[in-house]
């Protein structure tokens, strides 16, 4: 990578041993992020009981769950009493197979999806989550929105700053190696605030509507690979921005030498 200066002078070995492990960095933190998005174990609910919700009442949390008229207290519950899983794009419980009203209770269990549609995602929120009469709050509906809007901000700056960094390949040029760190940077605020969003969200949540004691939350693998992939892409930028800025200051004080 960038086997030249922007004078054609041989770069030094420091600047591009930077320099490729700032793209590995970068390459690492892609994969994370766009792993984190398409998963769906943001945060787990865990109940300790689950073969008392496999009941002949449990059997239409189902129907509840994919209806088009539940609203967020509705598969909030079925996420408590079914072991669920919210992504940032679905939601999930564990549900028995055979689910009829005249099977017998069964261990035999399954996980099923549905996604969040668009108008899922700017949906507004409630201060008594599932009555639409309490008034909207704040706080929860933009902590919901950047959510889901963050994290492809995030994606869409370290691509750019991947092709301004193929343009200055092509150029031979290690200067424009600032720019693609810059956008490193801002792609790890980005992915940092998604996180404190997340989070911020999750308890905003759980205020208004409390686990139940038999029901443990966490938060699952695709939360933790949004959290690697903040300081991993801070670690790029640095690299990125010290080997092009050194690189350079370098350059200009050989020319200054040269000249005198």
């Amino acid at each position: 990578l960038f086997p030249y200066s922007s004078k054609g002078a041989m770069m030094d070995n420091r600047f591009a041993t930077a320099l490729v492990i700032a793209c590995v960095l970068s390459l690492i933190s892609t994969i994370y992020m766009a792993a984190s998005i398409g998963t769906d174990f943001w945060y787990e609910y865990h109940t300790l009981s689950p073969a008392e919700n496999v009941s002949e009442a449990g059997r239409s949390i189902w129907e509840e769950f994919v209806s088009e008229e539940a609203d967020e207290k509705t598969y909030t519950d079925a996420l408590f009493r079914c072991n669920g899983t919210v992504g940032l794009w679905r939601r999930c419980i564990t549900v028995p197979k055979n689910s009829h009203w005249y099977s017998p209770p069964e261990t035999d269990m399954t996980t099923k999806c549905i996604s969040f549609s668009l108008s899922d995602q700017f949906m507004e929120k409630y201060i008594e989550p599932g009555n639409h009469n309490s008034g909207t709050d704040l706080n929860r509906t933009y902590l919901w929105r950047l959510q889901f809007l963050l994290p492809f901000v995030s994606l869409g700056l370290m691509c750019f700053g991947a092709l301004i960094g193929l343009c200055a390949c092509a150029c031979r040029s290690l200067y424009p190696a600032i720019a693609t760190g810059v956008l490193h940077f801002l792609a790890g605020l980005c992915t940092l605030g998604l996180v404190g969003c997340y989070v911020a969200g999750i308890e905003l949540l759980h205020k208004k509507l409390p686990l139940p004691d038999d029901v443990r939350g966490e938060f699952g693998w695709s939360f933790c690979l949004a959290c690697v992939s903040a300081p991993l892409q801070f670690m790029a930028a640095a690299l990125f921005i010290w080997a092009a800025r050194t690189n350079r200051k370098e350059f200009t004080l050989l020319k200054a030498y040269r000249v005198a």
